[in-house]
């Protein structure tokens, strides 16, 4: 083998190796987060994304008593289906529920982190529920935690993920890119 085809070898190597490593990494950040155990919080913050149930489980963690505030972030403006769900949870608000809705500004996990700082502040909040995917956890952790001071607990949306190796390659080099920015952007607090 010539000095080309090692240093093709050495190359190809250290490729596999790098995606070895950020695979393994990926599964285990993204696949199997650390989900916090429920306990009474002062807000549950739903995070905007996918119609799949997140509305409803963030309600109904409300309905059991883990917290009398939900807040739900509005992703659904684009979709008449998903925008008529979102404006009927966001008009569910029961004598011990209050639903509070709003569009982040950014319209990013950031954006959504410091709306819920602002109104942590403002209501001397110190522990929320936080509602998303389940390969969002680690992410949105990280965001919540540069930008609220109080506990935060992590509850995925309860379901499966039935992503292609294709698809779950673009959603970890999606979540590594998206922790980069939000390690670079840090957080504007209130």
């Amino acid at each position: 083998m010539g000095t080309w085809g090692r240093a093709v070898a050495i190359v190809a190597a250290i490729c596999v190796g790098t995606g070895g490593v950020l695979g393994l990494a990926g599964y285990v950040l993204f696949n199997r987060p650390q989900v916090d155990p429920l306990t009474k919080a002062d807000a549950i913050i739903v995070l905007g994304g996918e119609n799949d149930g997140r509305l409803q489980y963030g309600l109904s963690l409300a309905e059991q008593g883990y917290a009398d505030t939900v807040i739900l972030s509005d992703s659904y403006f684009d979709s008449e289906v998903d925008s008529a769900d979102y404006a009927r949870a966001c008009a569910s608000g029961t004598a011990t529920v209050t639903v509070l809705c709003f569009r982040a500004s950014p319209y990013t996990t950031r954006g959504e982190a410091m709306y819920l700082a602002r109104l942590a502040k403002q209501h001397n909040w110190t522990h929320v529920i936080v509602v998303s995917w389940n390969y969002h956890m680690f992410r949105a952790r990280y965001i919540f935690h540069q930008c609220f001071s109080g506990t935060v607990t992590m509850r995925p949306v309860p379901r499966t993920y039935d992503f292609t190796v294709v698809r779950w390659a673009k959603e970890y080099a999606y979540q590594y890119t998206a922790l980069v920015k939000a390690a670079v952007l840090g957080c504007d607090k209130p």
